[in-house]
């Protein structure tokens, strides 16, 4: 069982939104949607969407699991079906093309049910021209936000930020070369990394946690200003 070394940087998702968000202040007022990897990139992208009032909306981008050892993983699919794969672990673990397009498979049903469930018959939001904030909960490999930029831009956005409460620094050096700006609130340079030491609270959020998430958003864009950001008086019921 692994024991963090580490004291956390953040209560949970809700409050490393809320941090990540101020980094990000100089997006305010622009053309700026957030797009967030469910699941748990999603309670970070309402803070950091409610903070500098801007569109939310997804980018499922799923990592592809290693035959009888799903924990692990060799690539990412996205919901447009952008494929990446870490070829050093393909080679590494001899996995046949068989074998590769049946992990492929399988998470590709898992996207359709993802992509149904929280957006149901909204079409995607345009994003030509416009600033695309991705955030996730924490890069490990950094190969499933690297599918999602790479996804994002054949919609032809005009800027690509991609942004993370934390990071390792390889992760955040390669994906460097792919967004066109990534931001992270804490870089660490540690051997043994594992994105869950950063948070004190560390649980996934279930499918009803993320549609409350688009829930709370709608609301906070209307003319309910009274309304509390999840992680101040309505974490009780968002972070559970």
């Amino acid at each position: 069982m692994h024991m963090p070394a580490r004291a956390p940087v953040f209560e949970n998702r809700y409050d490393a939104g809320r941090q990540l968000a101020e980094k990000l202040t100089a997006y305010k007022g622009q053309s700026t949607i957030v797009l967030a990897i469910p699941n748990g990139g999603v309670p970070i992208g309402l803070g950091v969407a409610l903070a500098l009032d801007a569109e939310l909306d997804i980018v499922v981008s799923r990592k592809i699991p290693l035959p009888l050892r799903p924990e692990g993983g060799f690539g990412a699919v996205t919901d447009d079906g952008t494929i990446i794969l870490n070829d050093e672990v393909v080679a590494k673990t001899g996995l046949s093309p068989q074998q590769i397009n049946y992990q492929v498979s399988q998470v590709r049903l898992d996207i359709r049910h993802r992509s149904l469930l929280y957006r149901g018959e909204r079409r995607p939001a345009v994003l030509s021209d416009r600033t695309v904030i991705i955030v996730d909960d924490g890069l490990a490999s950094g190969y499933t936000m690297r599918a999602a930029v790479e996804s994002v831009r054949q919609r032809h956005p005009g800027e690509i930020i991609a942004a993370v409460p934390v990071a390792p620094v390889k992760a955040f050096q390669d994906l460097e070369k792919e967004a066109d700006r990534v931001i992270a609130c804490t870089i660490n340079s540690t051997p043994e990394f594992y994105v869950s030491d950063f948070y004190r609270y560390w649980n996934e959020p279930d499918d009803d946690e993320v549609i409350q998430c688009f829930k709370e958003w709608r609301l906070r864009r209307s003319d309910r200003p009274d309304l509390e950001i999840p992680g101040n008086k309505g974490e009780e019921n968002l972070s559970r």
